[in-house]
């Protein structure tokens, strides 16, 4: 019974722990003038394993900025995240790569989708660098799943906008990462398409238990997350 009651709180406290965590986050830039811009100021907050949470404001807001930061992308003025409780600014920048290789997936607006590439390659891209044998498998079942099973060997020039953001999702989702991070996913589709391709987003994060980030515009989107981070001139507002 004590064995049973330690694995139970030990599985809790993993859930609970946070897979983000972000503490006086800050970016400075100089402005022309020699001035100083505050792009993002004393930014702190968790997210949990699972979460899904949407990050909102005005354009110039600072979202972004935000989200490169929390992908190691960009490196901050002040400040720390923890990517999993590895602190992502003490590693170098091949240290950063790696980190991100191992947990992070990203769905970017303009799908950047590499064009010499297939769906099936674009999607196995990250599982080869994974080092998984079963990545073509695993390409092949992910692309199923969002629907384009039929499709594998076309490119991307090749593909509706629709459908290439559905084999972006396919390809962030396919490594199985802790964190998605998506930065307006729906930024260049119709609304109908930008529909169907959050519904599965949502669905793939429900089944996979990732933790899904979204920087967006879209109000609705931002409502159907658990959770709104809001910005405004660089920083966290109520």
């Amino acid at each position: 019974m004590l064995n049973r009651t330690v694995n139970e709180s030990t599985s809790l406290a993993g859930a609970l722990s946070p897979v983000v965590e972000v503490q006086g986050l800050s970016r400075v830039v100089t402005a022309d003038g020699g001035g100083e811009l505050r792009i993002l100021d004393e930014v702190s907050f968790r997210i949990l394993a699972g979460e899904a949470v949407a990050i909102v404001g005005a354009s110039g807001s600072g979202k972004s900025t935000l989200l490169g930061l929390l992908a190691g992308l960009d490196s901050p003025s002040s400040g720390s995240v923890h990517l999993r409780g590895q602190s992502l600014f003490a590693l170098d920048e091949d240290g950063r790569a790696a980190l991100r290789g191992a947990c992070v997936g990203f769905v970017f607006q303009s799908f950047q989708l590499l064009p010499a590439l297939t769906a099936l390659e674009n999607v196995m891209l990250p599982l080869e660098l994974a080092g998984r044998r079963d990545a073509r498998q695993e390409a092949e079942a992910w692309l199923a799943r969002v629907g384009l099973g039929q499709r594998l060997g076309h490119y991307p020039r090749q593909l509706s906008g629709g459908e290439q953001q559905r084999v972006a999702v396919a390809r962030a989702f396919a490594p199985r990462p802790a964190l998605v991070l998506a930065d307006e996913p729906t930024g260049n589709l119709d609304v109908a398409t930008g529909e169907a391709v959050i519904e599965l987003m949502f669905s793939l994060n429900r089944e996979s238990g990732t933790t899904l980030v979204l920087v967006t515009h879209d109000t609705a989107l931002a409502e159907r997350c658990g959770r709104t981070l809001r910005l405004a001139a660089g920083r966290l507002v109520p």
